[in-house]
This record gives structure tokens, C-alpha cells and sequence, in this order.
């Protein structure tokens, strides 16, 4: 048993766990200091819970999830790139790796869906002055945010499915 070894973690997955969050906080905290590209390092970050979860299970991409997103809001200086992993981009490696042990297309699609529009609803009516404060977000109509919105988080599962797949395929084996 290379992952688990009667129900406990294994030391080499612990290891790659604290060697993954260590590496998202510091893509946060490059990300909460770079003039550009906040949200595109904050996504990057997300991304390594993804390769816990594949390699150590659940609990470890929670693990390397959780300690992320402390350790980003306390050590990266702005704290937006930090608020968008803790909200969506880290959180969404675990719903998409609950989600997709449904092994039902349909249900799957729709529950992401649901978690996206749930979290869009949130940062536009929640914290829309932090996320949206140079974006005219206030002038274009809800009809055509929510459509959009759902375009391009229907591309980003995608790009993640295959960089997650990227991974199982180069990444993992090196790591055996």
C-alpha cells in the first residue's frame, strides 16, 4: 500500500503534503505581491491541492488545502490572491474530487455548476468593492454575468481536468 497504509497517512505522503502547501503559499504570496496576474497565481495555487488529493486522498488534499489558506492569509501580504484560493480556487480541488467520485456526467456538471454560481453569487454581492473594484461590474446586467461567468468556469474545469490528468500521467510516477 503506497497511499495509505491501514487507514493512516503515510510518512512520504505527509512529506509531499507539506511540500505542496509550501509551495501554494508561496505562489499566494508571489501572487499578493505581482503588479499583474493575482487570479492567474491564485488558480496555479489551486491547483496543488489537486495533486495531494491525488496522492495522498482526501484528507490530505483538505490538509494541504486548510494549512494554505491559513498560512496565505497570515503570511501573504495582500490578502485578495489569499481570499480567492480560500473561497474558490483551493476549495475547488476538494469539490471537484468529491463531486467526481459521483461518476454521473449529468449530476457532476450540475453541481459544480451549482458550487460556481453559489460562489459568483457571493463575490458579487458580497465582496464585490474587493474583487470587482476596477471592473465595471455594477454596469453589466446580472443576465449576462451569470451566462458568462459559466463559460468560462465550464474552460477552467476543463484546463483543470487536464493538468490533473498531466499530472497522474508525468508527474505521479516520478513521485513513486
Amino acid at each position: 500500500m503506497t497511499r495509505r497504509d491501514k487507514g493512516r497517512i503515510s510518512p512520504k505522503v505527509v512529506a509531499l503534503n507539506g511540500v505542496l502547501t509550501a509551495l501554494s503559499v508561496v505562489l499566494l504570496y508571489v501572487a499578493s505581491m505581482a503588479p499583474s496576474g493575482r487570479m492567474g497565481l491564485a488558480a496555479v495555487a489551486g491547483l496543488v491541492p489537486a495533486c495531494a488529493v491525488i496522492s495522498g486522498g482526501l484528507g490530505a488534499g483538505a490538509l494541504c488545502y486548510g494549512a494554505t489558506a491559513i498560512l496565505g492569509l497570515l503570511l501573504a501580504p495582500g490578502k485578495d490572491a489569499a481570499i480567492l484560493y480560500c473561497l474558490f480556487f483551493g476549495l475547488y480541488a476538494l469539490v471537484k474530487a468529491g463531486v467526481e467520485r459521483l461518476r454521473r456526467l449529468p449530476a457532476e456538471g450540475a453541481l459544480k455548476l451549482l458550487f460556481f454560481n453559489g460562489l459568483l453569487s457571493v463575490f458579487l454581492f458580497g465582496l464585490s468593492s474587493v474583487f470587482f473594484a476596477s471592473l465595471p461590474v455594477e454596469d453589466l446586467p446580472l443576465w449576462i454575468i451569470y451566462p458568462a461567468g459559466n463559460v468560462v468556469f465550464v474552460i477552467y474545469d476543463l484546463g483543470f481536468s487536464k493538468l490533473i490528468g498531466f499530472y497522474l500521467k508525468r508527474v505521479e510516477p516520478l513521485l513513486r
